[in-house]
């Protein structure tokens, strides 16, 4: 039996440690493509979507009340100011005594690379970190996850602690693409006049970029880069490791390992989601609205999240239950 503690130990470890890659990635590409954008666009134009993608950009002003928006205040409030609990620092901070909590549960291997990297990233940034170093900063990182899930892959027992550390990693991978794919679509499909261009083509690109799917969607699409097979790759593909429906089928798999239970208020949510993935093609989505049918979709996805909550992790740990036998 494992107890309730430790599957929520688990499932943040990695909900974490994703979180802190998807950040990463977000901060990476704009840095990379504020060096080549055109000279028309600004500061806040440039960094005001990333802040809408983490949810930050009704608070910016919390932290900044002059309401002005620069590459080295957006990097630093998502990187390291400690006063943000969503920052990369954060969050890495908690993977870690999350991972502390479990090393039981996971390898050596595991937690040696993910406590080196904390003691790397502690020092790395007791600095502020300037935007012409940041790049190599979200290259390290993208690194050290990359590695901590490999190692993964590579040493864990394909145990319910296995299945409760990929959730927590497809659940923060398929919340992170879902707002990416949103916001991104939201800004760049209205000026239908640049639909074919080259600024059309690099913006777009800067979105699959930033999912890292720019290659393999070149590779699958000889037309270039559509709006509709954007959606339709990002969306369904299910041989893309961030599409939505990819990350939801190894949630779904990530629980047949854990055992849930058929009928609790999980596994009606899983179902909810899946039912909303299923059936439909990208012309459909764009037709009822994408904005509309992500904001569903995050909707579920966050019922499912108070579902696991309460029935997973929120145990009584005085009655000496546990999440599974």
């Amino acid at each position: 039996m494992m107890l309730s503690r430790i599957a929520e130990s688990l499932y943040w470890m990695a909900r974490h440690l994703e979180r802190v890659d998807n950040t990463a990635r977000i901060l990476d590409i704009n840095v990379i493509h504020m060096l080549e954008a055109d000279d028309g666009i600004t500061e806040a134009m440039q960094w005001t979507p990333l802040l809408a993608i983490v949810g930050m950009d009704e608070c910016y002003a919390d932290f900044y009340p002059d309401g002005q928006i620069t590459v080295q205040r957006v990097i630093h409030l998502l990187t390291q100011d400690r006063h943000n609990p969503g920052c990369l620092y954060n969050s890495l901070k908690l993977a870690r005594e999350n991972a502390r909590a479990v090393r039981d549960r996971i390898s050596n291997a595991m937690w040696e690379t993910l406590n080196q990297f904390w003691l790397t990233t502690d020092r790395h940034l007791a600095a502020t970190l300037p935007p012409w170093r940041a790049a190599e900063f979200y290259a390290f990182v993208h690194r050290e996850v990359a590695t901590f899930f490999g190692l993964s892959q590579s040493t864990m027992m394909r145990s319910p602690a296995y299945g409760f550390t990929m959730l927590g990693s497809l659940q923060e991978r398929a919340d992170m693409t879902a707002r990416i794919l949103d916001v991104r679509y939201h800004l760049l499909l209205p000026d239908l006049s640049l639909v074919g261009s080259p600024l059309d083509y690099y913006q777009w690109g800067a979105l699959l970029k930033s999912l890292s799917g720019f290659e393999s969607y070149r590779r699958q699409y000889q037309n270039g880069i559509r709006p509709i097979d954007v959606v339709e790759f990002v969306v369904l593909e299910p041989n893309y490791p961030r599409s939505l429906s990819y990350c939801l089928e190894g949630m779904e798999r990530a629980f047949q390992r854990i055992g849930h239970r058929p009928d609790g208020a999980v596994a009606e949510r899983l179902y909810a989601l899946r039912e909303h993935l299923s059936g439909v093609a990208a012309r459909d989505i764009l037709d009822q609205g994408l904005h509309e049918y992500l904001d569903e979709f995050l909707v579920r996805l966050a019922d499912f999240s108070e579902a696991l909550q309460s029935d997973y992790f929120d145990a009584d740990p005085g009655d000496g239950s546990g999440v599974m036998s």
